[in-house]
């Protein structure tokens, strides 16, 4: 369990981390191009992971029913979390709702002014939101992780790999923003490692509920296949469409799919 612990840990703050270095040290401002296409092939691979990894196992330990009220929980519960997320901007001011640039999509928008001319309380209050919407993002993901891992070892190591991948990029586009709002790039750096540190504590839900008994496995496999699913389809592809206007990331997503398709059989 200490190896599905640490690969908990490496997918979340290592990806996130490696994305915001990319960000910070290479690339100093990525275009929302490059974010798109890249976040488009993860969210493929992640499309895979859930329809050829996930699913089935969890239709294998846990059957139809248990499996099918997962995956609905899971949407239901990230949809609700979301909407709270959005809710509180609303009620701030801060119409966050179309999410035309990646900015408004992680509730960092006011980070991109200048930090001389922006009151320091919603500085404070635009990154707290930044963090609630990538825990979402990160903790089923963890999930996933623990309760794969507790079944199926070479399963929760795939399941990190594929999730690493798709936090580099989700890493960068958090980091832009930062990085314009004037933050030094060393605490860019540790502020994206720490947003992936809520994957650790999916891990550790993920292992206790593994350790629970097959059922406990299967709805918690399923339910972080659903909340991925959502956050795919609901999020990451309409997002990508609308910044890059052009047929490029669903394309690209399709040849994510198929890569992740090619990893969940080796």
């Amino acid at each position: 369990m200490t190896q599905i612990i640490l690969f908990s840990a490496i997918a979340g703050i290592c990806g996130m981390g490696l994305g915001g270095l990319i960000s910070a040290v290479l690339l100093k401002k990525p275009s929302e191009n490059m974010i798109c296409l890249l976040l488009s092939f993860a969210a493929g691979v992640m499309v895979s992971i859930v329809c050829f990894g996930l699913a089935p196992e969890a239709f294998e330990l846990g059957g139809f029913v248990v499996s099918l009220l997962g995956l609905i929980l899971g949407i239901v519960l990230i949809m609700g979390l979301n909407y709270l997320v959005d809710l509180i901007t609303e009620i701030k001011g801060e119409n966050l709702n179309l999410h035309k640039t990646h900015e408004e999509l992680y509730h960092e928008s006011q980070l991109i002014n200048n930090p001389k001319d922006a009151n320091v309380t919603r500085m404070l209050r635009s990154g707290m939101l930044m963090l609630i919407a990538i825990a979402l993002h990160n903790v089923p993901e963890g999930i996933a992780i623990g309760a794969g891992g507790s079944f199926n070892f070479q399963l929760g190591l795939l399941l990190a790999i594929m999730i690493t991948v798709h936090n580099i990029p989700e890493g960068m586009a958090i980091a832009a923003p930062l990085l314009a709002g004037g933050i030094n790039k060393w605490k860019v750096v540790l502020l994206t490692s720490l947003a992936g540190a809520t994957t650790l504590l999916g891990g550790l839900i993920g292992i206790l509920l593994g350790s629970i008994n097959e059922f406990a496995i299967a709805l918690s496999l399923s339910a972080a296949g659903g909340a991925m699913l959502y956050i795919v389809f609901g999020e990451i592809i309409p997002q990508s469409v609308i910044m890059t206007k052009n047929r490029m990331a669903p394309i690209i997503t399709l040849f994510g799919i198929i890569v992740g398709l090619v990893a969940t059989k080796i």
